[in-house]
């Protein structure tokens, strides 16, 4: 991985990535495709939202339809048809968050499956394999990631236990074209952030990962995490900022010097009818829009809004129309793309602060939060 930083403004960064199959520019949105999909989205439709890279699951895909067959099927690209860039999140998170059902050591985690009760034991050195045979472009370190309201105590041990397996994970061979990225944690904790900030760029990878935050912590001391931690992070790679995905607490975190982020959320909310758009989200099943004409946006170029109504996406909704999701998700992407557009020409032109200011009052125009 390369990375090329070619503005700044203030803290915030506009760069580009380059990789062995592909490079993109930031900041970047990654959209999220869980198990080799971005729901209800065809690989051509993610294209046209403008979205340069995905991420996908490596604990999902593992369990099915299992990291060998992806890899026997020529990887996860082929699989899937998608032949720009992929992350794969590790599958530390989706382990950790199955209570009761994870016994961790400081060797790996046992847990069972979700599935079938099935018992599986993962090591940082199987994690590794198994992204490296389902093939994605960006692999991330296998970690320990503490919930928000976990006490200082167990905090510190995730984060000693996430630097030993990054350790070990960086001792795997990837394929030639793979990138391994590292995961800083430490809870909303300063010091304990620093330590693992200093424990994981000393590995020398080329990018950073900023984890454990949008866990149940609240929002400011998210933000004043993030703050904390990117300065800390090398300012010649790009900083990734784990599954952080409102519109203003990612303008919020590319501010403080954040390069890269996903999140589930646009996709998951337009499946609930929400929709995002440059004066505040709307809720699609609101009585209101019953009879209205105009687009989800009229600020918005996508295909979506040059061709159906609040009133027609409003109708599938209430009836259950598959249609309702598909057009509701295509729009948030390309919502969310066009957002990440207009940061970095902020960027470029060294305005973002007040480019952010701007696009923050747009989004309570219409009343507070926006969600009407």
């Amino acid at each position: 991985m390369k990375y090329e930083l070619e503005a700044a403004s203030g803290a915030a960064r506009a760069g580009r990535v380059e990789l062995p199959r592909g490079a993109f520019e930031t900041p970047a949105f990654m959209p999220v495709g869980t198990q080799a999909s971005v729901k209800a989205l065809s690989p051509d439709e993610i294209k046209e939202t403008g979205a340069k890279v995905i991420l996908s699951n490596a604990y999902h895909l593992y369990l099915r339809p299992g990291h060998e067959t992806v890899e026997a099927l020529g990887g996860l690209h082929k699989f899937m048809a998608w032949d720009r860039l992929i992350l794969t999140d590790s599958g530390g998170y989706q382990i950790f968050s199955l209570k009761g059902l994870t016994k961790l050591t400081d060797e790996g985690a046992r847990f069972r499956s979700h599935l079938d009760g099935s018992e599986h034991f993962i090591r940082p050195e199987d994690s590794m394999a198994i992204q490296r045979a389902i093939g994605a472009d960006m692999v991330m370190a296998f970690d320990e990631c503490a919930p928000g309201d976990a006490p200082r105590e167990a905090v510190e041990a995730a984060a000693a236990r996430t630097t030993a397996w990054a350790k070990r994970c960086r001792s795997v061979s990837l394929k030639e074209h793979q990138t391994l990225i590292p995961i800083v944690q430490g809870g909303v904790f300063p010091e304990l952030r620093r330590r693992s900030a200093e424990e994981i760029t000393a590995l020398g990878c080329d990018a950073t990962a900023i984890g454990g935050l949008s866990v149940g912590e609240e929002r400011n001391a998210m933000l004043d995490t993030v703050e904390f931690t990117a300065p800390l992070l090398p300012a010649d790679k790009p900083r990734y900022l784990m599954g952080v995905g409102m519109p203003m607490d990612i303008l919020d975190a590319i501010e403080r010097g954040v390069d890269m982020f996903d999140c589930v959320l646009p996709t998951r909310m337009a499946r609930n009818g929400a929709a995002f758009t440059s004066t505040g989200r709307l809720n699609m099943r609101n009585a209101k829009h019953a009879r209205d004409e105009s687009p989800l946006d009229p600020d918005c170029e996508c295909r979506v809004c040059r061709s159906f109504s609040r009133a027609y996406i409003r109708h599938l909704f209430v009836c259950g129309e598959i249609m309702a999701a598909r057009l509701t998700s295509f729009h948030n992407l390309f919502f969310y793309a066009k957002m990440m557009q207009l940061a970095r020409r902020a960027i470029l032109e060294d305005r973002f602060k007040a480019f952010k200011f701007e696009f923050d009052s747009r989004q309570r125009s219409e009343e507070e939060n926006g969600y009407s």
